[in-house]
């Protein structure tokens, strides 16, 4: 019968899986004062066992030919022989009915005013308090690290030649600057072929042509106009539409384009805005570097992947649409220093994660790079950099919402959103935060 005594330490909370045993074995506990949470995995079904003890040795029987998991709520606890195992979560587990009026259409009327769960890993301890009120968890010399990515006027409205039929064109990215070429999304896909002419404005200011298609409803096109750079530019802000996500049921409008963008946005190229930045206002960034908190600045150009469905019940098998990432010297020299000297770093949004989880050396220190990055977190996963996040509540079985469950437990995540469903938090681009500390 095996006994598992043998310290080693590992970082909570995780998931983790004891080797299978052929007979029944016992698991010893020594010298910790935790709650601990007992899984019994058979049939795909969890039974969840808890048992709370302060006794210097403790014995919990182990019977059946099944696997066991534990999840550690407190610190961190000695076993023998635990093994990452990943292969039982699945997207359904990733599930939950979300009433449609908690889907906020509209941002608070003042950033910070935005309503803010706190979650903390280590106690299970969650809080209601309101975005303002994240100056109470940090102090001197912690950082946070932003994405400065910014939104351009993405979504366009044109007119098919000949027919005149109404096209949405939704322009991703760009391909080549001299050639104005990009790469776009047309909807309806089955009306636009190659050859075909796209005018744009009432007084068709602008003309592309779709040179390419690249699947069922991406093309690439060619814009074609011959002023200077600066007034095509010029000409996709008249003609472009702020691109809030198709879940938010209105026409944008005018304040949308300020309010969809974060007070930090410098680099224009994301589709969709880092949301968990939205609730920073100048004022409070102020009252956090008065504090001594740092800022550090990377850049993720947000595509449409954030919002894609995942299609696969194992979620091994998902596969992230690329977007194009860039850590500098100085943003390194500001979190690498903070992580040396043991303060406390925080990633403002799960793009701003993703762009950490890219670029990290052996000694799991910040260095930099840029490039593409198609990373999907999901659980288990050890993270390197951040040690406490800012995001939103997200969508049901979406990959933003599975890597908020690597960051902050599975199960503490899912009893973080039940708790969010019924004290009537809002959801999505425009709600209300969560901090995971």
């Amino acid at each position: 019968m095996p006994i598992l005594s043998e310290f080693m330490r590992i970082q909570a909370p995780s998931l983790f899986i004891l080797k299978k045993y052929s007979q029944p074995s016992v698991i010893i506990l020594k010298n910790f004062h935790l709650n601990i949470k007992i899984y019994y995995l058979c049939s795909h079904k969890f039974e969840n066992r808890c048992r709370k003890t302060g006794a210097r040795d403790c014995k919990i029987p182990y019977t059946g030919n099944f696997t066991t998991y534990r999840e550690l709520r407190s610190t961190a606890f000695t076993g023998f022989d635990l093994k990452k195992e990943n292969r039982y979560m699945k997207l359904s587990q990733f599930h939950f009915d979300l009433p449609l009026n908690l889907i906020a259409q509209y941002p608070a009327k003042k950033r910070e005013d935005a309503r803010m769960m706190v979650v903390h890993r280590q106690t299970g301890q969650i809080e209601n308090r309101y975005f303002r009120d994240i100056l109470e968890y940090f102090d001197d010399k912690d950082v946070f690290v932003v994405n400065n990515t910014k939104v351009f006027p993405a979504r366009m409205y044109g007119r098919k030649e000949k027919t005149g039929a109404k096209i949405e064109v939704f322009l991703l990215r760009e391909l080549n600057k001299p050639n104005r070429l990009w790469d776009v999304i047309v909807d309806p896909a089955r009306k636009i072929r190659v050859g075909n002419k796209l005018y744009f404005g009432e007084n068709e200011e602008l003309v592309a042509e779709v040179i390419d298609n690249t699947t069922s409803r991406g093309r690439t096109i060619k814009f074609l106009w011959e002023g200077d750079e600066d007034s095509f530019r010029a000409q996709l802000q008249a003609l472009g539409e702020t691109p809030l996500p198709k879940y938010i049921k209105r026409k944008p409008e005018e304040e949308d384009k300020e309010r969809y963008q974060t007070v930090y946005a410098k680099y224009e190229g994301a589709v969709a805005a880092p949301t968990a930045g939205l609730h920073f206002s100048r004022e409070l960034i102020k009252r956090l570097e008065i504090k001594g908190i740092r800022f550090a600045e990377i850049t993720l150009h947000t595509g449409l992947g954030t919002f894609r469905p995942i299609e696969v019940e194992d979620l091994s098998k998902h596969k992230m649409d690329a977007e194009y990432y860039r850590i500098d010297e100085q943003a390194c020299k500001i979190v690498n220093k903070a992580k040396e000297t043991g303060h406390r770093i925080c990633a403002i949004g799960t793009t701003t994660m993703r762009a950490l989880e890219s670029s990290f050396t052996a000694q799991k220190l910040l260095k930099p790079s840029e490039g593409w990055t198609n990373m999907f977190i999901h659980p288990p996963y050890d993270f390197s950099i951040a040690d406490a996040m800012v995001t939103n509540f997200h969508l049901p079985k979406t990959s933003l919402l599975i890597m908020t469950s690597a960051f902050a437990g599975y199960e503490l995540t899912m009893e973080a959103y039940k708790k969010a469903i019924k004290d009537k938090y809002r959801f999505f681009s425009y709600g209300d935060a969560l901090l995971i500390l």
